[in-house]
């Protein structure tokens, strides 16, 4: 069955790095679209970044870019998260997600057909 593991979440001060992961399978990687988005407590899901089935393309939120690196290892089924200079407001339940379309909607929930149960990040002042 389809599966998306994501690991690499934890507590770090404001202005420290996080590498987040998420391990897919039960699907065809390479042919899909891969985000990741974010939950604070009390707030709606939010997009943070995407990448295309080849890494082509990347977008980011304006929130995280310039923060934030999104990549790929389609040879490991694995999409990763890289997240520099951390900020308290960036604490959220961090969620990969995987989409078969070109980007499209990339930054809408309701365009990905599967979900990963989330890894907490938690960003202390």
């Amino acid at each position: 069955q389809v599966q998306l593991v994501e690991s690499g979440g934890g507590l770090v001060q404001a202005g420290g790095s996080l590498r987040l992961s998420c391990a897919a399978s039960g699907f065809t990687f390479s042919m899909y679209s891969m985000g990741w988005f974010r939950q604070a407590p009390g707030k709606e899901r939010e997009f943070v970044a995407v990448i295309s089935q080849t890494a082509g393309s990347t977008y980011y939120s304006s929130s995280v870019k310039g923060r934030f690196t999104i990549s790929r290892d389609n040879a490991k089924n694995t999409v990763y998260l890289q997240m520099n200079s951390l900020k308290p407001e960036d604490t959220a339940v961090y969620s990969c997600a995987a989409t078969p379309r070109y980007l499209g909607k990339y930054y809408a929930t309701e365009e990905y057909n599967y979900w990963g149960q989330g890894t907490q990040v938690t960003v202390s002042s």
